[in-house]
């Protein structure tokens, strides 16, 4: 009998220690993005089964990547704030201000007199600029990330909406045609969409400045342990600021994107965005208490709302449906995070 307890109590302890190995793993940065590809893969399955050739055919999977790409660069800046500890609401206001101001009538005559990078340069200073102003209350003025982007949400919307009238202003209103700044950002390069690429090379360039600069390692550090972050000798605010305009310069990128694709630029777009790219960034396992966080996973987190929507879509399944099954998904990643988390601190 004492054997027999023996051999279950050794069975036991052979279960617990496979189940912390199990979860040792899963709280690992590949542990996490293995589990996102898997997630990925059984989406795929799923819709596969559900559309058939649909949604299975190549020029789909492009549509889904096209899907992915403007939300995609708007997150790779949202992963680097959320890493140092902070949060941007403003995102898609900022966007939205960049597509207006960069499609204005003024600025289309300057494109077209000189050339069409002119909007792209003022897309980008707007979207630097805003992020500026917002890295500058949070650091220098102790205002929480939380409202100083809130009310940066609704003066950059307010400002859209003042500068265009509330109209959609379109790439050839006023005789003014900017053919070259449309061709360029809607051609296609080996068959595959110029936005697409664009994507790919911000999230490439996102994963270098995090995993193989200084600014990373500073970004991990501040989000981490800020007062540990300040007494190893890191200027924290002035390095805050800069973590708003990097994701301010990700807005301008994304406005150019839609401006190009939907050929207007409107105070209406980046609807949403914000809750889009903190949704992506917390799916591909970043802490929303900062410190940590992939730009694999949020790459992968993109792919994985993009194909969900794809689905929903290919089925006639309706929008509040969508956001339900998104918002089920977020409070899942959440509750997984806080189950890592204890189990490491317990450990």
């Amino acid at each position: 009998m004492s054997q027999d307890s023996a051999r279950v109590e050794q069975a036991a302890l052979d279960a617990d220690r496979e189940r912390n190995s199990a979860l040792a793993v899963l709280s690992t940065s590949v542990g996490r993005n293995a589990g996102l590809v898997i997630a990925l893969l059984i989406i795929c399955i799923v819709g596969a089964f559900t559309a058939g050739d649909r949604f299975s055919s190549t020029d789909n999977a492009l549509t889904i990547l096209r899907l992915a790409a403007t939300i995609g660069v708007v997150s790779i800046g949202m992963t680097f704030v959320i890493i140092g500890g902070g949060i941007d609401l403003s995102v898609g206001a900022i966007v939205a201000l960049s597509s207006v101001w960069c499609t204005t009538l003024s600025t289309r005559m300057m494109a077209e007199d000189t050339h069409w990078i002119a909007m792209v340069g003022v897309a980008l200073l707007v979207g630097a600029g805003c992020g500026l102003v917002n890295g500058l209350l949070i650091a220098y003025g102790n205002i929480v990330p939380f409202i100083a982007t809130l009310a940066m949400l609704a003066s950059a919307r307010g400002l859209a909406e003042i500068i265009s009238d509330k109209k959609t202003q379109t790439l050839t209103a006023g005789g003014v045609d900017v053919g070259g700044f449309k061709d360029f950002f809607t051609r296609d390069i080996l068959g595959v969409d110029v936005q697409i690429w664009l994507f790919a090379l911000v999230a490439l360039a996102g994963w270098i400045l995090l995993n193989r600069t200084t600014f990373g390692r500073r970004t991990v550090a501040v989000g981490g342990n800020l007062e540990a972050a300040r007494l190893a000798g890191i200027n924290v605010k002035r390095h805050t600021v800069y973590l708003y305009v990097l994701i301010g310069v990700c807005c301008g990128i994304a406005a150019l994107m839609l401006v190009a694709k939907t050929t207007t630029g409107s105070s209406t777009h980046g609807n949403l965005y914000e809750l889009d790219a903190i949704a992506a960034v917390v799916i591909g396992g970043t802490l929303l208490t900062g410190g940590r966080g992939t730009i694999v996973g949020t790459v992968l987190g993109v792919l994985i709302f993009s194909t969900l929507t794809n689905i929903f879509i290919l089925n006639n399944r309706s929008f509040s449906e969508q956001s339900l099954f998104k918002g089920a998904i977020i409070v899942a990643a959440v509750l997984l995070q806080q189950r890592l988390a204890s189990r490491n601190s317990s450990t």
